[in-house]
């Protein structure tokens, strides 16, 4: 039903992704309501591009499968909005190819990278901003990237399980979260938190204001509430650290 090989069930069972329910005599593998939750949202991640080893840390750190999986409505509600701008981008050229007239070439291309956002970038932190990300982005190979991707959505997926698991902003667990965002941060280029001498602490508390005015950015957090919680102990990281 899934479109899950029994190979790759075997494998998923011998790494502790996916164990299953219980084994019969026979030697076929069960799998309870539980295990198919579970198979769900790692087949979700897989959609999301990440590895086995990013998979099993955000299934170990999630600790309520619906909260996660509301993450995944989120994320998935957003990859269909790129898509439908993809699609509604290809469907122009046909019909402007069809019809012998010409198309901007910024409207055949959107939805496919980052660069739409160019214009809101240097809008909001200055032309300087968006250059150096964007060279640096460019510079780096499938692997690097992939890296680069599996690593923001694991931290995104922690945040999500802290805000839910009734930590407080204040917590050891958010605190060392805040950490490695501030830690993510800092090694973009272009931006404020990775210019020398540049004002880390105005700008992860600008940030955070941001991830909960800005829909786009709650969405990585599960909504408003996560985002909230994610703004509250960064100030709180930023007064303490920065």
């Amino acid at each position: 039903m899934t479109g899950t090989t029994s190979r790759t069930l075997r494998h998923y069972g011998a790494i502790g992704l996916l164990p299953p329910s219980h084994i019969a005599g026979n030697g076929y593998r069960h799998y309870d309501q539980a295990a198919l939750v579970r198979l769900q949202r790692i087949l979700l991640l897989r959609g999301l591009g990440l590895g086995l080893p990013a998979i099993a840390a955000v299934l170990e750190h999630q600790r309520s499968p619906t909260d996660a999986l509301r993450a995944h409505v989120l994320w998935l509600r957003s990859e269909q909005q790129r898509l439908a701008r993809l699609i509604a981008s290809v469907e122009k050229t046909i019909a402007a190819q069809e019809s012998g007239e010409e198309i901007m070439a910024e409207k055949m291309f959107d939805g496919f990278d980052h660069t739409q956002y160019k214009d809101e970038v240097e809008q909001r932190w200055g032309k300087d901003a968006y250059a150096p990300g964007d060279a640096w982005w460019r510079g780096m190979d499938t692997t690097q990237k992939q890296a680069w991707k599996d690593r923001v959505v694991a931290l995104n997926s922690d945040w999500i399980a802290a805000s839910t698991s009734g930590a407080g902003p204040d917590s050891t667990q958010a605190q060392e979260l805040a950490r490695r965002h501030v830690a993510w941060l800092t090694s973009i280029p272009g931006t404020p938190a990775a210019a020398p001498g540049g004002n880390v602490k105005g700008y992860v508390l600008g940030l955070g204001e941001m991830y909960v005015a800005d829909p786009r950015f709650g969405a990585n957090f599960g909504g408003l509430e996560g985002a909230g919680f994610v703004r509250d102990a960064l100030a709180i990281f930023a007064e303490r650290e920065l």
